[in-house]
């Protein structure tokens, strides 16, 4: 029997194309709001401290020829995460790639698009999972008027001041966790509903270096908030069947995420979430293969991504529901 091109001839894995392409992709948050942690198992435990053994004081005065007072800490290991593994392909046919024009390329669309497609699980998944009520340990719903304690005046309204709203937030937060927040998430709504909010304006009317209107953006909003990052989520997805006429809308919708996002992930880093990736086969998380299918005559391009995006603290989260009408 004849060997097949495939018998012959292993193509290298299309991954760099697909990393490269991923960095750009700055309106998907997830992977910045729960940071990554590259594992060499698909499912394992993880180590929770006990905050409070961490904040209580437990020092003592010490007579002489004494022994010092003794103290320790808790740690929960039955957290565990299991990465599940999702994938999807497109084949090339044979006719295509041997017809394309010289400025196009068939298998670089294709990573790209796979690309696009793993994004927006991982995008979809978070924000279904996380960036909801009922998940974190605080919140506040917005109304359009007349706000209880539980509360607050939707930032779209005039009277609304989001800077008090958030202030407060970010005190509960590190009051009860000693970590201040260092990350606000906006739904793209939100983002520019706040952008156009008279409180935010009214506080900053002039830039104090050149005495003219200062432009609003993310990194301003940031100074305003006392927060590291603000990450505005702008992905988009269409929900409707092939086929169909496009039904496109913001994954995010009208709310609002304050948390502590570990800087650096590790063992003693405390965090509001972890996407736990596992190393499969070298490449953390996410893998793009191309190989021959010789019964269909064509390219196979095929991603392969493996991830949990896991809660770790609940109290290093405020949720604000419907923060705009």
């Amino acid at each position: 029997m004849k060997p097949t091109p495939s018998d012959v001839h292993v193509d290298q894995p299309l991954t760099n194309i697909s990393i490269a392409y991923l960095q750009d992709q700055s309106r998907f948050v997830a992977d910045r709001v729960f940071p990554v942690v590259p594992v060499n198992k698909q499912s394992d435990r993880y180590y929770a401290y006990d905050r409070g053994d961490w904040n209580r004081d437990d020092m003592q005065e010490r007579a002489p020829s004494t022994e010092s007072a003794g103290s320790g800490f808790r740690i929960d290991n039955t957290p565990t995460y299991f990465c599940r593994e999702f994938a999807l392909h497109r084949d090339i046919p044979d006719q295509v790639m041997a017809n394309a024009d010289v400025m196009l390329d068939p298998l670089r669309e294709s990573v790209l698009y796979l690309t696009l497609k793993a994004l927006l699980r991982r995008e979809k998944n978070w924000a279904s999972s996380y960036f909801k009520n009922g998940v974190w340990a605080n919140g506040l719903a917005g109304v359009n008027s007349a706000p209880n304690s539980s509360q607050f005046l939707q930032w779209n309204d005039n009277s609304s001041d989001p800077i008090k709203t958030i202030r407060a937030a970010a005190t509960t937060i590190l009051e009860s966790t000693g970590f201040a927040p260092n990350v606000l998430v906006l739904g793209k709504r939100v983002y520019d509903a706040l952008l156009d909010n008279v409180a935010i304006l009214d506080r900053i009317k002039y830039s104090t270096v050149t005495g003219q209107p200062s432009l609003i953006n993310a990194n301003l909003l940031a100074q305003l908030f006392e927060v590291e990052r603000v990450e505005v989520m702008a992905g988009i997805e269409n929900t409707a069947a092939e086929g169909a006429s496009a039904n496109h809308s913001f994954i995010s919708g009208k709310s609002a995420l304050l948390a502590y996002s570990a800087l650096a992930p590790g063992l003693m880093s405390p965090s509001a979430g972890y996407t736990f990736a596992w190393n499969n086969l070298g490449y953390t998380g996410q893998v793009v293969r191309q190989f021959r299918m010789d019964e269909l005559k064509a390219q196979r391009v095929e991603i392969e991504t493996n991830f949990d995006q896991k809660l770790v603290s609940a109290d290093l989260g405020f949720f604000f529901g419907s923060a705009v009408a």
